[in-house]
């Protein structure tokens, strides 16, 4: 795919169907419960309803993306151990070990790692996708080639399409990548127009030291690459990584597509924040799950214009915020689905507007 075909792809995501939002919320109504009751939980139903243009919402056959990835930067000292740690955790989701699939179980989600951009050898049982072995180091030069960066994306959507075809009506994006808290925090600097210290933590837990190596190699390589935000094909090649690529891709793919996609964490929520920079409609297939504990979580999701269903302090990473929240869906799917107030003979609720 050009870069041309790619801004022709995504031309073709339209508006939200107001109108089956509008039946959506409608429907709530009708329920026998206070109205507005389940509060966040309703709207995403409303906004599911909007991206699919149905008044009905199945959310039964779900899948979330692990994304793993060798960043370049990691020659750096930006992290407390070196990449081999992301192909241990790649073959541990294969064996369907690490606490993203112990909690897959429990949300009823199948696990699909997806090697995007590792070094060394394959990894028996995580599909390959992969675009190189890992990117470059970003304080030397760019992180990706644009032709990279789009190969990525590319392969993102095709994987939303492809998923659609078996049967899948909900998709969460997760990653593996020892070094992706570095780059999303680049990512997120530049995009949010602040100081990389605003943006920047410890990650999987970094010493003093480490975070001001982290902080240093973040700095020098926006002053070597002067990324220009309103080029967020730019700022993606330049500073991220083949995960956060690919998940730009899922999110593009999911209003193509018509597929609702889960935001996880923070490294989550910057290829949303990167999508929406390049797809603005892309929004519509957006549900923010919750707010990572890193420093970004917030500002991100309030860029995007998205508010969270969980606060809980999570930085995990792996998609595992995102499948806490599909339990929550599969409830208020279930009371979206229950009495209204004429079946239980009960006077329904009406709209009063403020009390004086």
């Amino acid at each position: 795919m050009t870069e041309t075909e790619l801004k022709e792809t995504i031309a073709r995501i339209a508006s939200p169907d107001e109108a089956a939002r509008a039946a959506a919320h409608a429907h709530w109504a009708k329920l026998a419960k206070p109205l507005g009751g389940l509060g966040r939980l309703e709207t995403m139903i409303e906004d599911a309803a909007a991206l699919t243009g149905r008044e009905d919402i199945v959310v039964s056959r779900r899948a979330v993306f692990v994304r793993c990835a060798d960043i370049g930067v990691v020659a750096q000292g930006v992290s407390q151990t070196d990449q081999s740690v992301t192909r241990a955790v790649a073959e541990n989701l294969a064996r369907r070990t690490t606490s993203v699939c112990r909690m897959a179980e429990t949300a009823h989600c199948d696990v699909v790692p997806v090697d995007i951009g590792m070094a060394g050898e394959k990894v028996r049982g995580v599909l390959d996708r992969r675009i190189a072995d890992g990117t470059a180091d970003f304080t030397q030069g760019p992180a990706m080639t644009r032709a990279q960066t789009i190969g990525a994306i590319e392969g993102g959507m095709r994987l939303v399409r492809d998923w659609k075809a078996k049967g899948y009506t909900l998709l969460a994006t997760g990653e593996m990548g020892i070094g992706n808290t570095t780059t999303s925090s680049a990512v997120a600097s530049v995009l949010l127009g602040c100081d990389p210290l605003l943006v920047t933590g410890r990650g999987a837990g970094l010493s003093d030291s480490g975070l001001s190596r982290k902080l240093e190699a973040i700095k020098k390589a926006i002053k070597l690459h002067h990324p220009d935000p309103e080029d967020p094909l730019s700022v993606l090649s330049m500073l991220g990584g083949f995960d956060i690529a690919g998940m730009v891709g899922l999110y593009l793919g999911g209003p193509l597509y018509q597929v609702p996609v889960l935001i996880d964490g923070v490294i989550s929520a910057v290829a949303a924040l990167l999508a929406v920079k390049i797809c603005p409609a892309s929004k519509k297939a957006m549900l923010a799950t919750h707010v990572s504990a890193e420093p970004a979580g917030c500002m991100i999701l309030d860029a995007i214009g998205l508010e969270p269903m969980i606060t809980a302090g999570m930085r995990l990473g792996e998609g595992t915020g995102a499948l806490c929240a599909i339990p929550m869906l599969d409830m208020a799917c279930s009371v979206y689905q229950g009495s209204t107030f004429g079946e239980l003979s009960i006077e329904a609720y009406e709209e009063q507007g403020s009390q004086p």
